[in-house]
């Protein structure tokens, strides 16, 4: 179908897979119901996810989570879980998962292309006898994230290798204003260019847990 602007969109499954062609089986049917071994080993590896939700009416959400190595907990082969660190308080995801429980995962670590991608149901608990298990630096979380798994399976390296992402000579973290001059623009315009980056600036880290 195309519009007024000439944009030509795909409006059904099957021109969908007209276009992109069938996957193969093997592709089609990797999903597993739950942990191997190896997916535990890389749980234990990794430091970062990104958590992906929907709120009742659509909204979506997509949060970084990070910690040391390690910081999903694995319960059994079907449960895992993820602690909630101090932050900004609009806490999005949570609020979508008290009205929709759906939520995907892809876990991360360093220099590796490929990824592990958890789809499940989650439920917000806010103490259980694990909770001692989840401290970093002496601090116990407040809230954590129980995911029983509904899927898990790898995402192959592509998009990694077409994007350099771990290729150190391409980086350009200089290519953007800094965060304290994006914080000035879009955020906080009555306050001083000064104090951004102060609070932005090297003790930053010093606050990650609170």
């Amino acid at each position: 179908m195309t519009d007024d602007n000439g944009l030509v969109e795909v409006t059904s499954h099957d021109e969908l897979r007209e276009l992109l062609g069938e996957p193969l089986r093997r592709v089609a049917e990797k999903a597993r119901r739950s942990l191997h071994d190896y997916d535990r080993q890389w749980l234990a590896a990794s430091p970062f996810c990104l958590m992906a939700t929907a709120g009742a009416d659509g909204s979506c959400d997509v949060s970084p989570k990070g910690d040391p190595a390690g910081f999903t907990l694995v319960l059994d082969d079907r449960t895992i879980v993820i602690p909630d660190r101090p932050g900004n308080r609009r806490a999005d995801g949570f609020h979508n998962m008290l009205d929709n429980p759906h939520v995907g995962l892809v876990y991360l670590i360093p220099g590796r292309g490929d990824t592990l991608r958890i789809n499940g149901r989650a439920r917000l608990v806010r103490d259980a006898p694990f909770f001692p298990r989840l401290a970093v630096k002496g601090r116990v979380p407040t809230l954590a994230l129980l995911v029983e798994i509904d899927e898990v399976f790898y995402h192959c390296s592509k998009a990694f290798l077409r994007s350099d992402l771990w290729q150190p000579e391409k980086w350009q973290p200089e290519a953007v204003p800094s965060r304290a001059r994006i914080a000035k623009a879009v955020e906080q315009p009555d306050e001083a260019i000064e104090e951004l980056e102060r609070y932005y600036g090297p003790t930053y880290a010093d606050r990650l847990y609170g």
